[in-house]
């Protein structure tokens, strides 16, 4: 058996390498050797009649995100210039069957004068791919936490704006129920129906920041669209945006109500960034009957339509996917979260042309509730409920402590005022036998509503709580119903919401 050269050892142990090895002349580029695992990472074999200005083309090398490699700055290229070993990390080679590998490339001259360049290539695709997932991950993680602290500035925004708006509608309702003068009583009027739509635009604001588990409450998408718009409003300066809300029974579904207005928000603001310059916006409801199914249940659609540019069929499929390309651009990450909350409510979501092929229509079809949702009727300052005895307030607030123990004399209470939680454990100590009723902010700085409610408890375990807060649907609130608080009322709450809650509590 013939026993093999030293040379042909060499070329053996060259081709067993998981390392792809090419070497060319220095003089030409003329390649004079590359092993199988070269031929592996790059999808083409090596050619020798390839100049050296061509490399870049021939291999399908590429810088990362896809633009062509330079080829002066190309290893070979470099090695010869600089006299040197050169790394170079930041290629990714294009094969011919369509797939990609990342790669990292060393260049070494070979020489004095240098005759041949060699250059190593090894295969990085998944060392690049764990560092994308982990820039990716860091990149999600200063998001969350940018959203977190947005969240934060507008739950404290909200909190103190809500305080301000109680103190403004109930001093209102004072004044409106010693009044005679038709003019007056008017003015008080709208500045209540003021005070509901800054409540309204908090709410939107909450909404469009809250994250949290669904809730299922009846909801009027009606309401819905109403409350946000002098907050689309605004964000839409520019546009035209019409709201034609025709669906019967207020478009009564069954959801949760920020995470439906956060849908609607998504999808405006998607049709404000495709319409065009002065164009305009439409956000519609109305009553629709499903076609599949046996007994064809009723649906409510909420349709919001554009007039851009009309999207291909290719776009329409991908607007909703995370990131997605639409227009040469990026659609925002909302509209999978529109999709998302949809789905989450039982419903789907389409999207097709606008009218006369223009803009883009995207419509959201929602399961109708069984029962209609009507509206409460005003309670008339002379039919309030009255009441008597001692009613202690516990807010950090000093306006607010002074509105409601106003308004508590005014429906025949007796308030006695606590700054804090603390401060209002020690006066339920000492007088809980006389107090009838605590009415309990939910946000305090130094003990918080949850802390406070444990602690009366203790001291009376079937202590009379209404609690107070400015979002209606936070899952603290819930947490503390849950835990024994028989009523709730959300601030800027009305003094007949008030008195009918407290007469409830006390009788």
């Amino acid at each position: 058996m013939a026993v093999p050269s030293e040379q042909d050892l060499i070329l053996s142990l060259g081709e067993d390498l998981p390392v792809g090895l090419w070497i060319a002349r220095a003089s030409d580029g003329e390649v004079i050797y590359a092993n199988r695992a070269f031929a592996e990472i790059t999808g083409a074999p090596a050619r020798g009649d390839v100049p050296a200005a061509r490399f870049a083309e021939y291999y399908g090398v590429c810088a990362r995100k896809g633009a062509p490699y330079p080829e002066n700055r190309m290893p070979f290229a470099r090695a010869l210039a600089e006299r040197c070993t050169v790394t170079a990390d930041d290629i990714t080679i294009r094969r011919r069957d369509g797939t990609a590998v990342d790669v990292r490339m060393i260049a070494r001259p070979s020489g004095d004068p240098v005759t041949h360049v060699i250059v190593a290539l090894f295969d990085i695709t998944r060392e690049v791919d764990a560092e994308r997932a982990r820039a990716e991950s860091e990149h999600q993680l200063r998001r969350a936490q940018r959203f977190e602290a947005i969240g934060a500035l507008a739950a404290g925004t909200a909190h103190e704006f809500n305080n301000l708006m109680f103190g403004v509608k109930l001093l209102a309702a004072e004044l409106a129920a010693g009044e005679r003068d038709p003019k007056r009583s008017a003015t008080l009027e709208m500045i209540d129906e003021i005070t509901e739509r800054s409540a309204a635009l908090t709410r939107s604001l909450l909404g469009f920041v809250r994250r949290g588990k669904q809730r299922s409450v009846l909801v009027s998408l009606n309401d819905v669209a109403t409350s946000l718009t002098e907050l689309l409003g605004r964000a839409m300066a520019g546009v035209e945006l019409t709201f034609e809300l025709e669906a019967s029974d207020r478009g009564a579904v069954i959801g949760d109500h920020p995470q439906l207005e956060q849908m609607v928000m998504d999808l405006v603001l998607r049709a404000g960034a495709a319409a065009r310059e002065a164009g305009s916006i439409v956000v519609r409801t109305r009553d629709a009957t499903a076609h599949s199914a046996a007994e064809a249940p009723r649906l409510v659609v909420l349709e919001v339509v554009d007039d851009g540019p009309e999207l291909s069929p290719e776009h329409r499929v991908r607007m909703f996917e995370p990131e997605s390309a639409e227009g040469g651009g990026h659609a925002p990450s909302g509209l999978a979260n529109a999709r998302a909350i949809a789905v989450a409510h039982g419903g789907s979501i389409e999207v097709d042309a606008g009218p006369d092929g223009r803009g883009t229509a995207i419509r959201v079809l929602l399961p109708a509730a069984e029962q209609p949702r009507t509206a409460k009727p005003r309670t008339a300052p002379a039919e309030l409920p009255r009441g008597s005895g001692l009613v202690l307030v516990v807010d950090d607030d000093h306006m607010v402590r002074k509105v409601v123990s106003g308004s508590l004399g005014a429906l025949g209470y007796t308030p006695i005022e606590a700054t804090s939680g603390s401060d209002a454990i020690a006066i339920y100590r000492a007088q809980h036998a006389e107090i009838r009723a605590v009415v309990l902010d939910m946000v305090m700085p130094d003990m918080a509503g949850k802390a406070t409610y444990l602690a009366l408890r203790e001291i009376d375990s079937n202590v009379a709580v209404l609690l107070m807060s400015g979002n209606t649907l936070n899952e603290q609130v819930q947490e503390i119903l849950d835990l024994g608080v028989r009523r709730f009322v959300s601030k800027p709450y009305s003094i007949g919401a008030l008195a009918v809650a407290l007469a409830e509590l006390t009788r």
